[in-house]
């Protein structure tokens, strides 16, 4: 699903006047990364959610104050509503990450309503991945794309350098221990791929899409089941039926379900699957509550790989 802004943004920017004073929440630095020197304040960086938030800060350790807008794993990132304090934060960023392709539009409105001169990187234009195919939806979901934030990572580092050239150094090395991780995650994905390449697989949404398709699986699930999910659409009988039999005649072997997204449909598929025993991945939009970006990936190839019997 695309993450929707609820709130009126003429209301939040008439605002902002009144809130002058207020700064952005200063996020802690990620374990490992170099810090800012001491003659430079930190950048400010706004990410539409905390799994760019989560980037941001590994890149940028202490030398950048990173605040996400979706920051909060109980919360539903298609029902966000836009608040003051981050369209504030957005008209002080130096540089602004967002994933585009459709999925938080309401960055770029919130930006359109600011005074911000802010660089903003764009993970879908950076992916070179085809934004409006011919023949199927675009898959928004590229934090799931290993190759898509590596450009991401390597952007952002010189993004920050520019923004703060005495921490430049810092921020290229930071982004080349992520990427050092990044490359170790896709070997795992790759190890997966040659133990059970071609395997099916189903999925409620799109969302773990990019990595189950790296680590060789195929995706079973008819495409107006997914979309219907995805667009928040009743699913027609007949297309329900035939995602039911996926797991009936044991055509997948494991589901990855949307914890964020759930409904009679989806829970009607959750419930197939046990009752098949066919294994049960969660998945998620949003980082859980104590891990970062990388922590939570491993985990999220983990548990495919555990489902899968590796």
């Amino acid at each position: 699903m695309k993450l929707v802004m609820c709130a009126p943004i003429s209301v939040l920017a008439l605002t902002l006047a009144a809130c002058g004073g207020q700064s952005a929440p200063q996020a802690s630095s990620a374990p490992g990364s170099t810090g800012a020197s001491a003659s430079s304040a930190p950048v400010p960086v706004v990410a539409s959610t905390d799994v760019y938030g989560s980037i941001a800060q590994a890149v940028g350790g202490n030398a950048v104050q990173v605040t996400s807008i979706i920051n909060d794993p109980d919360k539903d990132p298609h029902e966000y509503e836009a608040d003051v304090q981050n369209q504030l934060a957005l008209s002080k960023a130096t540089v602004v990450l967002e994933n585009g392709g459709g999925y938080d539009d309401f960055v770029d409105s919130m930006l359109k309503a600011s005074s911000s001169k802010a660089t903003v990187i764009n993970a879908a234009d950076l992916s070179g991945y085809d934004q409006k195919p011919a023949q199927s939806e675009f898959n928004e979901h590229l934090w799931y794309d290993f190759p898509t934030v590596s450009k991401v990572v390597d952007t952002l580092a010189a993004d920050l350098s520019q923004a703060s050239p005495g921490n430049a150094a810092a921020f290229t090395a930071n982004a080349q221990s992520f990427k050092t991780q990044l490359d170790a995650l896709g070997a795992k994905e790759a190890g997966i791929k040659k133990a059970h390449a071609g395997e099916g697989v189903a999925i409620t949404e799109p969302v773990p899409l990019y990595l189950l398709t790296s680590s060789g699986l195929v995706n079973k699930t008819p495409d107006k089941f997914s979309e219907a999910i995805e667009e928040d659409t009743d699913v027609a009988p007949t297309v329900l039926q035939e995602t039911l039999n996926l797991f009936n005649d044991k055509q997948v072997k494991l589901l990855a379900y949307n914890e964020q997204t759930t409904g009679p449909q989806t829970e009607a598929v959750l419930k197939a699957a046990k009752q098949n025993n066919i294994a049960v991945v969660p998945v998620t939009e949003t980082l859980p509550a104590g891990k970062d970006y990388l922590t939570w990936m491993g985990d999220n190839i983990q548990a495919v790989s555990g489902a899968l019997g590796s």
